[in-house]
């Protein structure tokens, strides 16, 4: 069973084709959309502002979102957020992606299909134009963007949304192996080809 708490009468709204793990946590004014995945342990707490997943998002394992009384905190369609970010008040614009453990703060907005690196710092306010990758602590624009570096990151975002639909489909607590069992099998699962990145 999902995590979500109402406060001052406002419920969180997860659309029935997005995928919340159990152990993920969502208070008050959250919103999450169409096809969005969001992992275990992580956190949106809507009891200040509003928390926004846009159709296609995902929010990783161990993830924050939080944001001030009247301020919105968005992650517009297909933005990837990955495991152990922190979004305070901040957008992050369409098809980008914040990587491991980094932070955008207050105001920042994060330009469409931009990389914010892992263990980043976005300070308050930063606006990073489309197609860049930023890192640091603090961030700095370092170079823009190829299509390659974007179709990398468009597939990864793919198989969040595959991920979504398998977790809804599959999962299920269950009691743990003792043991390994004759001709274990690993996951398997489907993702087209034709979406997958040159190498």
């Amino acid at each position: 069973m999902v995590k979500v708490y109402e406060i001052n009468g406002v419920r969180p709204v997860v659309h029935p084709t997005a995928y919340v793990h159990p152990s993920a946590v969502l208070i008050g004014d959250v919103i999450v959309g169409p096809r969005c995945y969001i992992g275990p342990l992580a956190s949106m707490r809507g009891d200040f502002g509003r928390l926004i997943l846009e159709e296609g998002a995902n929010l990783q394992d161990s993830c924050v979102m939080h944001g001030f009384a009247g301020e919105e905190t968005v992650v517009e369609v297909d933005g990837h957020i990955g495991h152990g970010a922190v979004l305070h008040g901040c957008r992050v614009r369409r098809n980008a992606m914040v990587g491991m453990n980094a932070v955008v703060m207050d105001k920042a907005v994060v330009g469409e299909e931009s990389i914010v690196a892992a263990m980043s710092f976005v300070k308050a306010g930063m606006l990073i134009p489309p197609r860049s990758m930023v890192m640091g602590t603090p961030a700095k624009i370092m170079r823009a963007l190829t299509d390659d570096d974007v179709k990398w990151k468009s597939f990864g975002t793919q198989q969040y949304h595959e991920l979504a639909v398998r977790s809804r489909q599959t999962m299920r607590e269950v009691e743990a192996f003792t043991e390994v069992e004759p001709n274990r099998r690993g996951i398997e699962f489907a993702m087209d080809a034709l979406h997958k990145p040159k190498s």
